[in-house]
């Protein structure tokens, strides 16, 4: 078996963050990813800009400059395997985390490799299964949590989410012009999404649960898609529920109870995303039930499983908007400040 001083389980902007900090205070991390290098960056739509200034996504005191005011999905993609590269960081992509069991001697950590996706690196050399096995085993005396959210989808739970044509990521607009498409969703990136298609010429139709848009969706978000709604460009069905999505339609409940029937080429499923629970309770963190928030010491983010660490939105529970890059890239100084 394997061994690793400080196992990472995310290389997102957190995940990375973390593995610089350890770095910094004596320690060789190496970084697992069920994906890409920030692999939900990867998944945001072509062009996508964020929300915040490029410093307040900086990590390990890496400068992040950009053309605009706030950077892009492109520049961020940049920035981040630039760090990778800077820190000379062990990342080992397209392998996830499937067990984690603590004994006397430390914490023994089974992963799942996707071998066709898994290549060895010229940039990060990470210890890649020479014999191409699916599956490994590494004994840690530190496990880092940073999985984040972005790659477990809510579901609707109504018969023919799983079709084709239905998505969970929002990825361009371009390709459905001329089309029906139907958004489900009531927050920011659907409505980003709805008016994207409306403008790149799809027939539009947003349907949400949410009665209206007040303190869900951006302040300058929010008057764009009303004034859409207002003016007949993009129908709306709000305080409605979907029941039924077929080969070439939706099926929503209205308000008043009614049924109706959308015509929809594809369908956008933009209801947000959930931690992995059934992991972290496989490994032996308590989480509440009620808001999923994990056992943890908060000063050293350390969980009720000694040597098992959680960082970034997973620390929050169910809550994930209330944690973002630019506050939880500071928790790896909290966890390897301390040890």
């Amino acid at each position: 078996m394997k061994h690793e001083d400080t196992l990472i389980v995310g290389a997102g902007p957190i995940g990375l963050a973390c593995a610089i900090s350890a770095k910094r205070h004596g320690f060789d991390p190496l970084i697992i990813d069920a994906g890409a290098i920030v692999n939900s960056i990867l998944h945001y739509p072509t062009g996508t800009g964020f929300f915040t200034t490029p410093e307040l996504l900086e990590v390990g005191g890496h400068p992040f400059t950009c053309a605009g005011e706030k950077p892009t999905r492109e520049e961020a993609l940049k920035y981040y395997r630039g760090v990778v590269r800077a820190e000379r960081l062990r990342v080992l992509p397209y392998t996830r985390l499937t067990a984690a069991r603590r004994s006397n001697s430390g914490i023994s950590c089974r992963m799942e490799h996707d071998v066709a996706r898994l290549h060895r690196s010229v940039i990060w050399p990470p210890p890649c299964p020479t014999n191409q096995a699916t599956e490994q085993e590494i004994q840690t005396q530190r496990l880092v949590l940073a999985t984040g959210y972005y790659d477990n989808p809510n579901s609707l739970g109504v018969p023919g989410e799983d079709l084709p044509h239905v998505r969970q990521y929002f990825d361009e607009a371009h390709a459905n012009v001329g089309l029906d498409v139907v958004v489900i969703g009531g927050r920011n990136s659907a409505v980003e999404a709805a008016l994207l298609l409306y403008r790149a010429g799809a027939r539009t139709a947003l349907v949400s649960r949410e009665h209206d848009f007040s303190g869900s969706v951006k302040y300058w978000l929010r008057p764009d898609i009303e004034n859409r709604i207002r003016a007949g460009e993009i129908v709306a069905h709000l305080g409605a529920t979907v029941t039924t999505i077929g080969q070439r339609e939706v099926s929503v409940r209205l308000s008043s109870g009614a049924t109706q029937q959308l015509p929809a080429d594809h369908v956008y499923a933009l209801i947000g995303f959930h931690a992995d629970f059934e992991l972290f309770r496989r490994i032996g963190i308590e989480l509440d039930p009620e808001s999923g928030v994990p056992r943890l010491n908060p000063e050293t983010l350390e969980t009720n499983v000694r040597g098992v660490f959680m960082a970034g939105s997973i620390t929050a529970g169910r809550e994930t908007a209330t944690v973002f890059i630019e506050n939880g890239r500071l928790d790896g100084e909290k966890i390897f400040g301390m040890v």
